[in-house]
């Protein structure tokens, strides 16, 4: 692989450009200001070094890797009209496209018709700009092709782990947001840390249920992918899926301009569940309560009244 580009210059595009420590390219649909001036928007008193070449339009051949770093429900009309086809690409966004209840990788697919990989984990872009050790998971059914993406993009600061299920370390990162959105509900109305371990644990469950009907293996859930970016997202404020949560269960206004993949992953996580016959109480719970169909009192009564059984 000859080169290396990254599609998506927020906080988290960045950051893995920063870490990988290597030429690469980063690019975005609107880059002008940080070409001019270098400094990441989204990553206060970051400058990018000059290792890091900033184009608006690349072109990406068939020697190369793309990371995309895009939002998920903005990530096929992304790609639709750019023309990349490289020799492999890395979904490192988290969700589920609602429309098609596609995840990330079968969108890169379908659109750059390559082999596809999976990066996710536990991991704020704060922690990996400030190069503070993380570990995250490359998933990628191509052993050959994952070995080569892991020895290439792992550095110093960043460890990859590499797995054969992208399918579990997809759903992994989509569905641990719907439980972090119900982590900060609990604590933004202030039942308390108990209350909040219950939720993450019955919400692993949960996954778990969903996860392996859609052929996910069980190891990849207790892994980076699953367990580790679940305990990371439900238990921090830099989470964004958590203080969207927070704010609701407060009853405030959530901040506006972020992405929040879990609002949306929570309705097609729910459809699929329903397709599948799967129970979600708690992304059922979610979905209403973003939508304003119940109110706080209500999920919480409506949890509590499940019928008792086995755990």
């Amino acid at each position: 692989m000859s080169k290396i580009f990254i599609a998506g210059a927020g906080a988290f595009g960045t950051a893995l450009a920063l870490a990988i420590e290597k030429p690469l390219t980063l690019t975005a649909r609107d880059m002008s200001s940080l070409v001019d001036s270098r400094i990441s928007p989204k990553l206060p008193g970051v400058v990018l070094p000059h290792r890091i070449s900033l184009e608006p339009a690349p072109e990406i051949g068939p020697d190369d890797v793309l990371l995309a770093v895009i939002p998920m429900q903005a990530l096929a009309r992304y790609l639709a009209d750019k023309p990349f086809r490289p020799k492999a690409s890395i979904a490192c966004c988290k969700g589920i496209e609602l429309e098609t209840m596609r995840g990330p990788s079968a969108v890169l697919h379908e659109v750059l018709d390559c082999p596809t990989a999976v990066l996710t984990g536990p991991s704020f872009a704060s922690d990996i700009s400030q190069g503070k050790p993380t570990a995250l998971t490359l998933a990628c059914a191509d052993e050959t092709i994952g070995q080569e993406l892991q020895e290439a993009l792992t550095s110093d600061t960043l460890r990859l782990y590499l797995s054969d299920d992208p399918v579990g370390a997809e759903l992994g990162g989509a569905l641990k947001n719907v439980i972090a959105i119900a982590c900060g509900i609990c604590m933004g109305a202030g039942l308390g840390e108990s209350a909040r371990a219950a939720l993450m644990t019955r919400g692993m469950a949960e996954t778990t249920r969903l996860s392996l009907k859609l052929g996910a293996k069980p190891e990849t859930l207790s892994g980076l992918s699953g367990f580790g970016d679940l305990a990371l997202t439900c238990t921090s404020p830099q989470s964004r899926n958590f203080s969207f949560g927070f704010a609701l269960g407060a009853g405030e206004a959530p901040e506006k301009g972020k992405t929040v993949e879990g609002r949306a992953t929570a309705e097609a996580t729910l459809q699929l569940a329903r397709k599948h016959g799967i129970e979600m109480p708690i992304t059922s719970v979610v979905a209403s309560l973003i939508s304003e169909k119940l109110t706080i009192q209500d999920a919480l009564a409506q949890l509590l009244s499940r019928p008792l059984t086995s755990e």
